[in-house]
């Protein structure tokens, strides 16, 4: 897979050698990131919030970029919450900004190189403006087929939970089914997400041990992997160090890890 990163990567650099850690065969199909730091790596520095919000768009350039190399499935990045409204009134005006700006500067190289973008949350809730870059960038992207890049806006894991079971209440009194016969695959079809596969790996940036109403239903079984890091200084080397770190999990799903159970069958496959 280094010819993925022809030009990128310098030969016998850490880069490579973090990449070289990574088995291409077990890669996460979905991973999730909570864009965190921002307005701390600002502080540091004696700037404004918003100096680390512009700052931070490199930083999803930068992981959008490496992600669709390596193959990943699909990519969800936490960008604005139903909480964020709460801050203040031109913090929340530059985020939009923000978001339009790359989306004009970004959605020819995103299309390019097959990408499908796509959002979750309540969009129509968004300024006309935000929702009309969002529709032409989802338009443009509709027939790719390589990674699903999927923003979350206005989003929020208790929101979704309830647009999902009101989507399926009306379904089932549309039907006439009776409430015990619904599935945890009924409740799935209806999120924002039932066209993904549920995160695999999910990333948060800045060090806070929460994960912040995201994808509440979908994470019940991801790795999560917390970094220090601050958002705008995330970038390529530590895509591949939570990969990594993924890697190295035992991922048990309730049940027997699966070197295990392999181990135990060929034992009694031997007796």
């Amino acid at each position: 897979m280094l010819q993925d990163f022809t030009g990128l990567i310098e030969p016998g650099s850490r880069d490579e050698q973090l990449l070289n850690q990574i088995d291409f065969t077990r890669l996460p199909r979905h991973i999730a990131i909570i864009m965190d730091g921002n307005g701390r790596w600002a502080n540091r520095r004696l700037l404004p919030r918003i100096a680390g919000h512009r700052a931070g768009v490199e930083a999803v350039r930068s992981t959008v970029d490496t992600c669709a190399r390596l193959g990943i499935e699909a990519l969800t990045l936490y960008a604005f919450s139903v909480e964020n409204w709460k801050r203040p009134p031109f913090e929340i005006e530059a985020l939009m900004t923000f978001l339009k700006e790359y989306l004009r500067k970004e959605i020819e190289n995103i299309h390019r190189n097959n990408i499908r973008f796509q959002t979750i949350g309540r969009t129509n809730e968004l300024d006309e403006s935000v929702q009309f870059e969002l529709r032409s960038a989802i338009r443009k992207t509709a027939n790719n087929t390589g990674m699903v890049l999927n923003v979350a806006l206005n989003y929020g894991g208790r929101v979704e939970l309830v647009d999902a079971f009101r989507k399926l209440m009306e379904k089932c009194e549309g039907e006439g089914r009776a409430p015990e016969t619904i599935t945890e695959c009924d409740i799935a079809r209806q999120l924002y997400t039932a066209d993904l596969p549920d995160p695999d790996l999910l990333i948060r940036t800045s060090g806070e041990m929460r994960i912040s109403n995201f994808l509440l239903w979908q994470i019940a079984y991801a790795e999560i992997y917390v970094t220090n890091t601050l958002w705008p200084d995330f970038r390529r080397p530590d895509v591949f160090t939570a990969i990594a770190d993924f890697q190295k999990r035992e991922r048990r799903f309730g049940g027997l890890i699966e070197k295990g159970e392999s181990a135990r069958r060929a034992v009694v496959n031997a007796s």
